[in-house]
């Protein structure tokens, strides 16, 4: 049996919210260690706490996400700050329903169906938009960014699930 593989990176673009988060807590650190020098030890407390908020979110606001294509199985990775990888899925090919652009006609026979979704693409919807979508034993949409030759080898495996129109 022969075996592929194939590995896919993708930049998530951050949240507004997210990025307002960061920058509130790093001043808000700031703040409170001056205050440290006035009001004391309690100041101290809030400044270390702050201090762990914002280093938690500066690696959420720096995400991507790696699809690895190995025989039959698609992993997706989440790498936060280019230090932690973390496996988010594991996908069977034999699962999936379809996998097609996310404006494709193929996928009008599920836009009413009540999935849960889940969003390991870029993030936003880029012109043209290349985010595809998948349906995944009919109970999740995951929306992915995958190059030419993830798609390609996942459509060596089933034709019949993946559409590139």
């Amino acid at each position: 049996m022969s075996e592929s593989y194939v590995e896919c990176l993708v930049k998530h673009k951050t949240p507004t919210v997210k990025v307002f988060l960061k920058i509130l807590f790093v001043v808000l650190t700031v703040l409170f260690v001056l205050l440290f020098f006035v009001v004391g030890f309690p100041a101290l407390i809030m400044a270390v706490v702050c201090g762990g908020l914002s280093y938690f979110m500066s690696l959420e606001c720096n995400v991507e996400y790696e699809y690895l294509y190995v025989d039959r199985e698609i992993s997706i990775d989440k790498i936060s700050a280019q230090r932690r990888r973390k496996t988010v899925e594991k996908l069977n090919t034999e699962k999936i329903e379809i996998l097609a652009p996310v404006k494709s006609w193929h996928l009008d026979e599920y836009k009413n169906r009540q999935l849960k979704i889940k969003d390991y693409s870029v993030g936003y919807e880029a012109q043209p938009d290349k985010r595809y979508m998948l349906i995944y034993n009919n109970e999740v949409k995951v929306l992915l960014s995958p190059s030419s030759a993830f798609i390609a080898a996942v459509k060596s495996v089933a034709p019949r699930k993946v559409f590139t129109d």
